[in-house]
């Protein structure tokens, strides 16, 4: 939150919001990058708002990042038309850590060109010309961008459903957009162009294929360097990148966009981490179901699916003549599972457990790595209860999801809570006697577990409110983790019903879960989070024995043997190949342990050990390695709950 200012009858002759801050807060104006009033953000241009307190906003706030960068953009957009005058622009919003700007260009742009866009920045920034905001008619506007030769602009306008539209514009430079901006192009610092891809306008492949530019900015040159230090850092740990070095994954072009092969290492990495999966469920009491990859049509069409999601769903598939779908969610299995029987409040609560795969269409334009696939797994899971049930059952999958979490090395969360917005009621589920359990529920557990956390007003979907979990990783990244939702939809889309205790039918509330989220996805963050180096627990080769000549093969293979024996996940390195090499290769594979035998270690029934991250630890007994290992094969305890 920025910092809010009182505003006296006495300020109300300041020219504009800027020069109420020079007069009254100097400091604070150099900072400022813009101002909220309400729940309008305005430029520091902008006339002094009729109000009796103003937040100003500086780079530290998300909103004036996005404005400081969104300013960065336009003077990019000014740059590339002036050094590409053929250039017609798209669209250029801020995004998390920087920027971009798609434009349409004959030839795709080079390194060279983007050190010349660059250095013309650098000159629009220097001549501090100021970001002026002009609104007129939305058909004014289409003629205008029309005659600039600017389609994509026009087509914007055109589906826009504003009557009144604004520009702004820089020097010669003019560009729709909603604003707001900083003052002036010399309140930009530092900054600089990363890197060069290609976008379907639009994100529609039967769209043309544009040029688009991403970029960075920041107030000093030290924060930009911190940052491009944290960048190559990132690039280093890219899980598409070490998928391929410690050959876990792929995803070949035959096979098709988003679809996922396992190699044997990601492939015991998974299994690893399904199995401490299953496990830690079914010490919670959650009860393990299978469910088919296909239903009919009329399952969909019951749940909601065809009306809400048809556009992210395979098929139709055609069966005997009737219609079926490929699943995008598990949801309508388990609650037909729950209805194949009669349920009394004594069967509850009901949680079912299942690591079910589905599949939702993406636009070829967004897949990326395993983070956005087409077919994921997930851990996903549904609690049937009673409303004097709920509050315990959601304390104890949140208390779930920070074990589960924090078993995989992350300890720093940011929680956000997703609820109704004021202004349409009626898109929402639900009574609201149901709203008012099912938040109180969510606030209660987030507050009875000490943690923070951002209310977010109109995030809810429309059949109930949830709890997201993002994870900061070791990069101070956030991921997105566990979601705990609320659903008012199915329990009465499928009449779902118990018998309670006064003998009469009632309708059960429902949780939906996910800790992991998707398997793909998570694996892909924790890929990145660890850098490769996963801990021994979960690493797929979790010892490697190096024989240094041909005639330490066999002690080696012995020594093999006896640890596969107790557990471990052992390699013997026969290649012939220089003990060095062997060792490079070992430490390049990110192997926990390298134990390298030659004629001492023969001879003394010893290994030499090396540990990833630590170097050299000296010779020990194989029992002796065993033994100190044995604390390090476990995968993280949980609860004491019975199996």
């Amino acid at each position: 939150m920025g910092k809010i200012l009182d505003i006296s009858s006495e300020d109300r002759s300041a020219d504009s919001i800027l020069a109420w801050l020079r007069a009254r807060h100097p400091e604070l104006a150099e900072e400022a990058v813009a101002a909220r009033a309400g729940d309008r953000i305005l430029d520091l241009t902008a006339p002094l708002p009729e109000t009796d307190k103003l937040e100003v906003l500086t780079f530290e706030d998300e909103a004036g990042r996005e404005v400081y960068r969104h300013t960065a953009s336009h003077i990019m957009a000014d740059a590339v038309q002036s050094l590409f005058p053929e250039a017609k622009v798209a669209i250029g919003p801020a995004i998390q850590e920087g920027f971009y700007y798609d434009f349409d260009v004959p030839e795709p742009f080079t390194e060279d060109d983007l050190a010349k866009i660059e250095a013309k920045m650098r000159e629009i920034i220097a001549a501090d010309l100021p970001l002026v905001r002009k609104e007129m008619p939305r058909l004014e506007a289409i003629n205008l961008f029309r005659e600039k030769g600017e389609k994509y602009k026009a087509e914007l306008l055109a589906a826009m459903p504003d009557e009144v539209v604004s520009t702004y514009s820089q020097g010669d430079f003019v560009d729709l957009c909603r604003g707001p901006h900083l003052p002036s192009t010399g309140r930009v610092k530092a900054f600089k162009l990363l890197s060069v891809a290609g976008a379907y306008w639009r994100g529609d492949e039967r769209n043309p294929m544009l040029q688009r530019i991403y970029g960075t900015a920041f107030p000093t040159q030290e924060q930009l360097d911190e940052f491009l230090r944290r960048r190559e850092e990132a690039a280093r740990r890219d899980h598409r990148r070490l998928g391929r070095e410690l050959d876990l994954f792929s995803i070949p072009e035959q096979l098709g966009g988003g679809l996922v092969l396992w190699h044997p290492k990601g492939g015991m990495l998974r299994y690893l981490i399904e199995e401490f999966c299953r496990r830690e469920h079914l010490k919670r009491g959650y009860q393990m179901v299978f469910s088919p990859h296909i239903a009919r049509a009329h399952l969909w069409e019951t749940s909601g699916h065809l009306s809400f999601y048809r556009d992210g769903m395979y098929g139709p598939m055609m069966i005997d003549d009737e219609e079926y779908r490929i699943k995008p969610m598990n949801c309508p299995f388990h609650v037909l599972i729950y209805k194949s029987q009669v349920r009394s409040y004594r069967d509850l609560p009901l949680r079912l457990f299942e690591l079910g795969t589905v599949y939702r269409y993406e636009r070829s334009g967004v897949l990326h790595g395993l983070l956005r696939v087409r077919g994921f797994t997930q851990d996903d899971a549904h609690i049937i209860c009673t409303p004097d049930q709920i509050g315990e059952e959601v304390k104890g999958v949140l208390d779930f999801a920070l074990f589960l979490m924090r078993a995989f090395g992350y300890q720093d969360f940011q929680v956000d809570l997703s609820v109704r917005g004021d202004s349409d009621p009626d898109k929402y589920m639900g009574s609201d006697e149901e709203w008012e359990i099912a938040e109180r529920s969510l606030v209660e557990a987030i507050e009875s577990r000490g943690l923070s956390y951002h209310r977010a007003p109109g995030e809810a979907v429309f059949y109930g409110p949830k709890i997201d979990i993002k994870l900061e990783d070791s990069m101070g990244r956030l991921w997105q983790g566990p979601t705990i939702q609320f659903d008012f939809n199915l329990t009465s889309r499928f009449d779902m019903e118990y018998v309670g205790a006064d003998g009469a039918r009632h309708t059960p509330l429902m949780i939906h879960r996910a800790l992991f989220g998707s398997l793909e996805r998570f694996i892909g963050g924790y890929i990145e989070h660890t850098g490769g180096a996963f801990p021994v627990w979960l690493a797929p080769v979790q010892a490697k024995i190096i024989p240094i000549a041909d005639r330490h093969h066999d002690y080696a293979q012995q020594v093999g043997r006896k640890l596969r024996e107790s557990g471990v996940r052992v390699e013997v390195d026969d290649r012939r190949a220089t003990t060095g090499a062997k060792i490079r290769d070992g430490e390049m594979q990110k192997i926990p342990y390298l134990l390298i035998v030659g004629d001492r270690e023969q001879e003394a029934d010893t290994v030499s050990v090396r540990k990833h991250g630590e170097g050299n630890l000296g010779a020990q007994g194989v029992d002796d390695f065993l033994s100190a290992l044995a604390a390090e094969l476990e995968p993280p305890g949980g609860l004491d709950a019975p199996v």
